[in-house]
């Protein structure tokens, strides 16, 4: 395959990947509380989810070093129609649980696979140090107009199909995620394994993998800081995701005019973000070093959050604008420095532990999430939004201080032999 081809087989499938979380973001939680599911339940929900994906992040993470990426990603999209025909039918917590679950399962096979194949396959198309950052900046452009036109869409549905209500945009992403098994199945060509993996080869493989990755983690310092990064993101991201449709619900009146809101308003902030993704390349060579530009992106999303958290103070229109402007600074700024950070991370992993490294980092902005989420519905219900929504903007601040002066990479130039064995 040519460098061409792989990143635009890359863009395809990430576009894919992140419809189907584009169209159920506008309607999944004001779905779940207008079918009786409390503020607070909701927290314990998301918590399950978080729970499911911290649990098998790493485990699928070895699976995907150890049979290859494609499968992984096919059975990703199996889960994702499983688990949002469940959201739409669900009408109780258990069964929103049980979605949750299925969701959960989907998102940790998922995270990490495409872009590991990425960056195997422009190594051995360009060689191992082959320029990153345009293909990682074209796929975040592709997630993000993916998540931009998904919950754009999913937010007019309810109001444009009769009787659907807001189960219309889950039964659209579960569309989408059977689009994405197929293009998953053609676009994502391995090479051709020297022999079959048993069973029992597999089960053995996986630990192996999974060890593997994570001593890498541990063992070098500048890894080890640039997965911690994803710890403070991830108590950030689901404040945002929990949080946000329920305040714009207030400002509108309404669940299905807030989840339109809602879906106007992250649309702003996913086109933020193909923005900024786009400009991660000329923003990095803008700075010094990659690290001081993570810094400024990181300390830009971070003021955002803070001007999120003091828009309550506002009602109606006013409201609106204050919330489709953080969002905007929010996701620019989170684009610009997850491009660089991402980067930073490659040339520090070797390919027979990549998919794992990227697993061990999704499963920790999982626990962030997760852990944060019941305190968070807890607290927002409490004392408000805003006040969440601070705390959030002050730990995100914090992670700027991640990035000065990191470790310089330890496997960077070397090839793909020599960066196994040096991992």
């Amino acid at each position: 395959m040519s460098p061409r081809s792989i990143r635009w087989r890359m863009v395809v499938v990430c576009f894919l990947a992140w419809l189907p979380p584009g169209l159920m973001m506008a309607p999944q939680v004001l779905l779940m509380t207008s079918r009786g599911v409390s503020l607070a339940e909701v927290g314990v929900i998301f918590a399950i989810y978080g729970l499911t994906v911290t649990a098998l992040e790493l485990p699928t993470g070895g699976l995907a070093d150890v049979i290859g990426r494609r499968v992984v990603v096919v059975v990703s999209a199996v889960f994702t129609v499983a688990g949002l025909s469940v959201l739409a039918l669900a009408h109780s917590v258990g069964w929103f649980i049980v979605a949750m679950v299925l969701k959960g399962i989907a998102r940790a096979l998922s995270s990490g696979p495409v872009e590991a194949w990425f960056v195997d396959a422009l190594h051995e198309a360009e060689g191992p140090d082959a320029d990153l950052k345009p293909g990682l900046a074209a796929g975040s452009v592709a997630s993000s107009v993916a998540l931009c036109g998904g919950v754009v869409v999913g937010g007019l549905l309810p109001l444009i199909v009769p009787g659907a209500g807001l189960a219309a945009p889950i039964w659209a992403g579960a569309g989408a995620g059977v689009l994405l098994l197929v293009a998953a199945a053609v676009a994502l060509r391995e090479p051709r394994r020297a022999r079959r993996l048993s069973a029992g080869a597999v089960l053995r493989g996986v630990p192996v993998a999974v060890r593997a990755g994570f001593a890498v983690a541990v063992r070098d310092r500048g890894v080890g800081r640039l997965l911690l990064v994803a710890v403070g993101l991830g108590v950030m991201l689901n404040a945002i995701e929990m949080l946000t449709p329920g305040r714009l619900a207030a400002l509108t009146g309404d669940v299905e005019t807030g989840s339109t809101a809602y879906a106007a308003v992250a649309a702003i902030g996913f086109a933020a973000n193909a923005v900024g993704g786009s400009l991660a390349p000329w923003f990095a060579r803008r700075f010094a070093t990659s690290e001081r530009a993570a810094v400024a992106g990181t300390v830009v999303t971070a003021v955002a959050v803070g001007g999120l958290a003091w828009s309550v103070v506002l009602i109606g229109a006013a409201g609106m604008i204050g919330a489709g402007s953080g969002y905007v600074l929010i996701f620019a700024g989170l684009s610009l420095s997850e491009v660089i950070r991402m980067d930073l991370l490659h040339r520090r992993v070797a390919s027979g532990t990549r998919a794992t490294v990227l697993s061990v980092n999704s499963l920790l902005l999982q626990a962030g999430g997760t852990a944060s989420a019941v305190a968070l519905g807890a607290f927002a219900a409490a004392g408000g939004v805003g006040w969440a929504w601070a705390v959030c903007a002050a730990v995100t601040l914090l992670l700027a201080l991640l990035y000065v002066r990191l470790p310089p990479p330890r496997i960077e130039g070397c090839s793909t032999k020599e960066a196994q064995s040096t991992a």
